[in-house]
């Protein structure tokens, strides 16, 4: 799988801002968000690090659902 548009683990649309050149000047989703190491540890050698995974497979729904926290 090529399409950094896509999930490498299920196929899914992942939602990258910086995946899509109309949105790539905007901050991803992942950078709010903490991704377990083993979930990305877990991921075959021939899909890590080519395209980022969807929030359901990196499982951080809960996080991107949660109200963001205040600046100090």
């Amino acid at each position: 799988m090529n399409n950094p548009g896509l999930c490498p683990a299920c196929g899914a649309r992942n939602d990258c801002t910086l995946a899509d050149p109309r949105t790539a000047d905007r901050p991803c989703w992942c950078y709010s968000v903490s991704i377990d190491p083993a979930i990305l540890e877990a991921l075959p050698d021939e899909v890590r690090n080519a395209a980022c995974l969807c929030p359901r497979c990196a499982q951080v729904d809960e996080q991107l659902k949660a109200p963001p926290a205040p600046a100090p």
